[in-house]
């Protein structure tokens, strides 16, 4: 738990040289940290237990809806665990299947499920030099889907739609702006 707690501080709530922009690499998770909205777990259980952590994640919407927040605030509750025992190929994978079947199911509530781990490929919004979703163990983040969720909206054709059903008018404007360049 200590090397997920200080990964999470020393990292994704912290500015970056290569990230392409100012600010925490991911300054959601910064913000929740600030409002106590933020739960963090970590599983132990082994790969041979997909289907237990398959549970344990959907678990984990409850868990998001349940956390207190201030009024407006809602937004910011956030869910990070943490599978060290994932960590190789074949954990990986199972990850990957365990996030994609709750994809539709996250993105039906205006949630974003997002897979994190040491090998990520996945490249940044405002440098693809730089590797944002690298983790010191797999780790699996769900959060709300908000409005500055559009150059992640743009990348991917089924958060694309959801994100406009859920911002409209506003989401729009923000794909508009991203597209742009502006």
């Amino acid at each position: 738990m200590a090397v997920l707690l200080s990964w999470i501080q020393s990292y994704l709530m912290a500015s970056h040289a290569e990230l392409g922009r100012t600010g925490a690499v991911c300054p959601f998770t910064k913000q929740a940290a600030k409002l106590d909205t933020i739960r963090v777990t970590l599983s132990q259980a082994e790969v041979s237990r997909e289907h237990d952590i398959f549970l344990l994640v959907r678990s984990a919407f409850s868990t998001l809806n349940d956390i207190p927040a201030q009024k407006g605030m809602e937004h910011f509750r956030t869910v990070i665990m943490g599978f060290p025992a994932f960590d190789g190929d074949e954990g990986l994978a199972a990850l990957k299947r365990i996030q994609r079947a709750h994809r539709t199911y996250s993105l039906a509530r205006g949630r974003m499920i997002g897979l994190m781990h040491a090998t990520s490929e996945d490249q940044g919004l405002w440098n693809p030099d730089f590797r944002p979703l690298r983790s010191p163990m797999p780790v699996l983040a769900i959060r709300h889907m908000v409005e500055q969720d559009a150059p992640f909206a743009a990348l991917h054709p089924a958060l694309l739609l959801a994100y406009l059903a859920r911002f409209p008018l506003k989401g729009t404007r923000r794909l508009t702006a991203h597209w742009r360049g502006n």
